[in-house]
């Protein structure tokens, strides 16, 4: 891992616009925290054995490991020329859209990773999310709301940014809830990948663009389409390898899955063996078919190799060695390190 992750923390070091864009989504990070931290503490005459208060927020939080697509996405703000006042905020609407996101994914999926740290009684989990979602969505109105008052957009913008920051995330939304119950057929795997995953994951790659395309929609206009489809191609490859990560999961639970619909679409009786073999979602399934597996991971490798390299030739300082480094490096990010490939 730390070979792969090596080519990451040179460019964090010694890239200049990537090194900028990280230290800026820190401070945005840093401030987004502060501005949640009101909302999360309960009124000082609660009984003690109710009382919630915001947690600690650990280090790591800001480290560039666990901001390596929040910083690609502040990054493309440098690319375009986003004047540095409004990158600021649109930075701080990126880690609003982590917290969004994120919360969501947990509920949905049965998870609990920490994107709000939170001290509540009990367990908990469920709840948390949803104090997350909506001290998240008081810190956005708060933030437009300043923005207008000094001046740096008008108040008919932050109305325009509160409302497309959830309209943005609806077609995404939907996807998920066709999955809620459970797929009835899996359809085939260029549909799962050029339609289903480009609105699952795809979507949420471009997210960063929402305050550009509405508040500058005339600057850098054919460079932002590349640099969209750029996030979009890496995002899709990330979903790939999610997709042959999470084989047993999306088997059982009935959700789309590149690998899962080739086998169903070419190999229906393998595809019946895995679903007989599948006993937890933590099973390796994938190692099962790899036949199948295998050219879902070089594919996903290839679209982020892709959209990396384009990045780089915008202006993030890069070629296409470095950005094979960076796309492998996500089969550690992704735990699926140790995974044959070519």
């Amino acid at each position: 891992m730390s070979t792969f992750f090596h080519t990451w923390e040179k460019l964090f070091e010694t890239g200049r616009r990537l090194r900028d864009a990280l230290r800026e989504q820190q401070e945005c990070i840093r401030e987004v925290y502060a501005r949640l931290a009101p909302y999360l503490a309960t009124p000082a005459d609660t009984p003690a054995g109710y009382a919630v208060r915001p947690g600690a927020i650990p280090g790591s939080f800001y480290g560039w490991r666990k901001n390596i697509f929040s910083t690609l996405f502040h990054s493309v703000y440098h690319l375009l020329g986003v004047p540095a006042p409004r990158r600021m905020l649109y930075g701080k609407m990126i880690h609003l859209f982590r917290v969004w996101v994120t919360s969501a994914d947990n509920l949905l999926d049965d998870e609990d990773k920490v994107v709000v740290p939170l001290e509540m009684p009990g367990s908990s989990r469920v709840m948390r999310q949803v104090v997350a979602l909506m001290a998240a969505d008081r810190v956005l109105a708060e933030l437009l709301a300043e923005a207008a008052a000094s001046g740096l957009i008008e108040a008919e913008q932050g109305a325009l940014l509160a409302r497309e920051s959830l309209r943005r995330l609806l077609p995404s939304a939907a996807q998920e809830a066709t999955e809620e119950g459970g797929i009835g057929e899996r359809p085939p795997p260029e549909h799962v990948l050029g339609v289903i995953h480009r609105l699952k994951t795809g979507l949420l790659f471009n997210v960063a663009f929402l305050g550009p395309d509405l508040l500058e929609p005339d600057l850098a206009a054919g460079r932002r389409q590349d640099l969209k489809e750029a996030l979009m191609q890496f995002g899709l490859g990330c979903q790939l390898l999610d997709d042959v990560r999470d084989l047993a999961r999306d088997l059982i639970e009935g959700r789309h899955n590149y690998v899962l619909s080739v086998l169903a679409h070419t190999e229906p009786a393998a595809l019946a063996d895995l679903r007989a073999a599948a006993r937890d979602v933590s099973d390796r399934l994938y190692l099962r078919v790899p036949h199948a597996a295998l050219p879902a991971v070089r594919r996903g490798l290839g679209l982020m190799r892709g959209g990396l390299r384009t990045l780089g030739e915008a202006g993030l300082g890069f070629g296409g060695a470095e950005a094979d480094s960076m796309a492998r490096s996500m089969l550690a990010v992704l735990d699926l390190e140790g995974l044959p490939h070519a």
